[in-house]
């Protein structure tokens, strides 16, 4: 679609042009502060609009979930959104569109899913075959149909207003499920949780790969990012342990590692003593812990504490029903996973 097409189309949103000179279709973000979304937070910018080290106005968001063209990710409505894409190559597709463009971090992921919160709406989306589980029918355009073994992706965008995260046609679309997608500047390392700072992965000075000396471990204690001993055991850092039947921040030594997925309801997701008020500020941030007033019983956060790396992916995908949504997270997988139901979004700021 050309850019006049696009700019009449979409009128409230923004057409950001990359260094091939293709458009996009952006939804902004304007800055807001943690405790604007989450209750008795500190008064201070929420970390999406820190980019390397400098408070930012705001963020470009895709409005669509991004297909690959020539190599770079765009933000298009009416797509079957690219998948079988692994991690490094969502990431590439992004930041060669130009300075600013970037993989959808784990901390603007987090930051529209608290905005979401507070402001009353947990976006539907294709959860089930077509339509979210909660619609009577099918109500968003087929784009892949597979009878034999269910699956049902929708076209990008075509989903009613109910599927954008205000509830309202210049929002951000599919956020719950049609396809899981991979966010940036978060992982796993034997167990410890990893953060490039504040939204630095959103800058291409910030690089993601596996042996990035930029990644940061965090002190539970202090709520300070400290560099990583390498092993997933730095002292005090933020770890999940698997305690009973449900996932658990700890800063000592992880009592049950295991080399593959567990799961528990997001809602479930704790933070033991040790975890301080700073820490868990973070970890909320992120949409890693629930927030004191999260109260959706319905969907898992899954992780894997034994591996060497695992990088998240949010939303859900097709055929989850109600176990899919913004909140949704998973820790199951490594940088080099590619399938038919994982895919990405891009994002941007004024670099």
């Amino acid at each position: 679609m050309e850019i006049a097409a696009l700019k009449q189309k979409f009128p409230q949103n923004h057409i950001i042009t990359d260094v091939s000179g293709k458009p996009s279709v952006m939804v902004y973000v304007e800055k807001f502060y943690l405790d604007e979304v989450i209750d008795g937070a500190s008064h201070i910018p929420h970390p999406a609009f820190i980019v390397d080290e400098k408070e930012i106005d705001g963020i470009y968001i895709s409005k669509f979930q991004n297909v690959i063209i020539d190599g770079k990710a765009y933000s298009l409505p009416e797509q079957l959104p690219t998948t079988n894409v692994d991690f490094d190559s969502a990431v590439s597709s992004c930041i060669t569109k130009g300075d600013g463009f970037h993989l959808m971090t784990a901390i603007e992921w987090g930051a529209i899913a608290l905005w979401c919160q507070k402001n009353g709406w947990l976006p539907y989306g294709n959860n089930d075959m077509g339509k979210d589980i909660r619609e009577e029918k099918v109500v968003a355009d087929i784009s892949y149909y597979d009878k034999e073994r269910s699956i049902c992706k929708t076209a990008t965008g075509t989903g009613p207003v109910e599927w954008s995260h205000n509830r309202r046609a210049d929002g951000i679309y599919d956020l719950n499920a049609n396809v899981w997608e991979w966010v940036g500047g978060l992982r796993l390392v034997y167990g410890e949780l990893q953060v490039l700072p504040h939204n630095n992965a959103a800058s291409g000075r910030y690089d993601q790969c596996a042996s990035s000396a930029k990644w940061r471990a965090i002190d539970g204690t202090s709520g300070e990012l400290v560099l990583p001993c390498g092993n997933g055991n730095t002292f005090n850092s933020v770890k999940l342990d698997f305690i009973g039947d449900r996932w658990a921040y700890v800063s000592n030594t992880i009592s049950s590692p295991l080399n593959d997925f567990r799961f528990c309801n997001f809602s479930d997701v704790a933070a033991d003593a040790s975890i301080c008020d700073k820490a868990k500020e973070l970890l909320i941030s992120l949409g890693c812990l629930p927030s004191p007033s999260y109260n959706d019983q319905s969907v898992s956060f899954y992780a894997n504490n034994g591996a060497e790396e695992r990088i998240s992916f949010r939303g859900g995908r097709w055929g989850q029903g109600l176990n899919a949504g913004i909140f949704k997270s998973c820790f199951d997988d490594p940088r080099t996973y590619s399938g038919e139901a994982v895919g990405f979004r891009s994002a941007y700021y004024k670099s």
